[in-house]
């Protein structure tokens, strides 16, 4: 029976897809996986870039963990590539190796004054409020009135969790730290700004109803973006989901306003030109209006406007981060590949390496979509059996020794499993479901049994 030892470098959504579809699929070799993650826990997006009041991503969450529990693949936490394990590393005890780093970078938006203070990118904050252990504990939340730019569902996340009241966060597994910035902000009105009209917008809609169902928060949309195009009569006439919006806009129109402390503006037909600034922070955002050009798109009318706001949230998109010795696209912020195959500066097939996931193909579908994409690669590792490597000690021992022997404190799925009933016992003593743990050390010391369970 052929043998087959792969590594796949992020044990997110698109990883441990990729992980069991091979499982699955790969019927006459004796299969083992090793999943190598920089975090000390696993699932990538779901943990750390999903809004903590998505209950639905608990779903996607049991399905991940159902392949790890299966006890086939094992999992290498807190490992960074690049640092602590290296290609030439992999290249010693595997055939191949996968990458599913993902996407965490915001993408560039290219308007004067992007680098204000006070001008974010969604990323960062989506980081933030997930309690990524990587970035700052604290977060700047002194705007009263503060601006979103792009019109998908990372918009809306952002949007929502700048308007909604701090307590009605309190039965998800907001951190601690994310929950009292979030309590002490001042903030009464959030801008959502998007280029196109609202048949055009990218949000789902099960993302749009979650706005209006905001407590003390008025959903106010402008009746001037609604003067809708034939293009967009014909968009909400023939696709579902637009048709399913515009009723949901619709009745937003309708709705009386002026009561909550709180509101959420959706305004369409708004290019952002400017970010305004004063003594290096920003003070305003300017924008032109625009309108339908008849072709699907839009263009711009000449008319100039200006709202004050005294932060700016850029939700225009994700950019992947390239890898220690691996090809990668700066234009498109991708891994070269075909099908997954990764592919060098001349546009040959590398042997061994392999990508999939958002670092294949770019930040766009949502998660579920990571599964046919990992069809496709999957099939195509088992295929290449004669351009695979040739592992000098491809001993399952090799690996976990390496780490030890380079001061790595790794963590596994037995670690994980410790973490994850730590995190619920935090929860539990406050009568919450989960409270993360964010700081990285503190998260190595639970799933290294360092730390006593708590009791609730």
């Amino acid at each position: 029976m052929t043998t087959l030892r792969l590594a796949i470098v992020g044990a997110g959504p698109a990883g441990i897809y990729a992980a069991d579809i091979l499982l699955r699929e790969a019927r006459g070799f004796d299969v083992s996986i090793d999943l190598f993650e920089q975090l000390p826990a696993p699932y990538g997006l779901v943990r750390y870039g999903v809004a903590p009041d998505h209950p639905r991503i608990k779903g996607i969450v049991n399905a991940l963990r159902d392949v790890l529990d299966r006890g086939v693949v094992r999992l290498f936490g807190n490992v960074r590539f690049g640092e602590d394990i290296t290609l030439d590393d992999l290249q010693q005890h595997y055939h191949a190796v996968l990458f599913s780093t993902g996407a965490i970078k915001d993408a560039d938006l290219d308007v004067p004054g992007v680098e204000l203070e006070g001008s974010y990118g969604a990323a960062d904050f989506v980081s933030w409020f997930d309690g990524h252990p990587d970035v700052p504990r604290t977060w700047p939340l002194t705007a009263e009135s503060v601006a979103v730019i792009g019109n998908g569902n990372v918009a809306l996340d952002v949007s929502r969790i700048l308007a909604k009241h701090a307590d009605d966060l309190l039965p998800t597994e907001i951190p601690a730290n994310v929950y009292d910035g979030l309590k002490a902000s001042p903030v009464t009105d959030v801008h959502v700004f998007g280029r196109r009209g609202p048949a055009q917008v990218k949000f789902t809609p099960l993302e749009l109803r979650e706005l209006g169902e905001l407590r003390d928060v008025d959903m106010v949309v402008y009746d001037e973006d609604f003067d809708h195009d034939e293009a967009s009569k014909t968009a909400i006439a023939t696709n579902k989901q637009v048709m399913v919006m515009n009723r949901v806009l619709e009745q937003w129109r309708q709705r009386e306003t002026g009561t909550a402390s709180r509101r959420l503006h959706l305004h369409f037909y708004a290019k952002p030109l400017e970010l305004v600034g004063e003594d290096g922070h920003v003070t305003a955002i300017r924008y032109e209006r625009t309108r339908p050009d008849g072709l699907g798109g839009v263009e711009g009318t000449g008319e100039v406007r200006e709202l004050p706001v005294q932060a700016v949230y850029r939700a225009v998109g994700y950019f992947g981060s390239p890898l220690p010795g691996v090809p990668f696209d700066e234009r498109t912020g991708v891994i070269p590949n075909h099908e997954g195959q990764v592919l060098d500066a001349d546009g040959h097939q590398l042997p061994g390496i392999y990508a999939t996931g958002w670092i294949k193909r770019g930040p766009v579908g949502l998660i579920g979509h990571t599964k046919s994409d990992a069809m496709e690669t999957v099939q195509h590792i088992v295929t290449d059996q004669a351009s695979w490597w040739s592992p000098a000690d491809p001993s399952p021992e090799a690996v976990p020794a390496l780490l030890r022997e380079r001061g790595v404190e790794f963590t596994d799925l037995d670690g994980w499993h410790a973490l994850d009933e730590h995190e619920q016992a935090l929860g539990s003593a406050e009568g919450r479901e989960r409270i993360k743990v964010v700081p990285r050390d503190e998260m190595v010391d639970v799933s290294l049994r360092r730390v006593d369970q708590p009791t609730s």
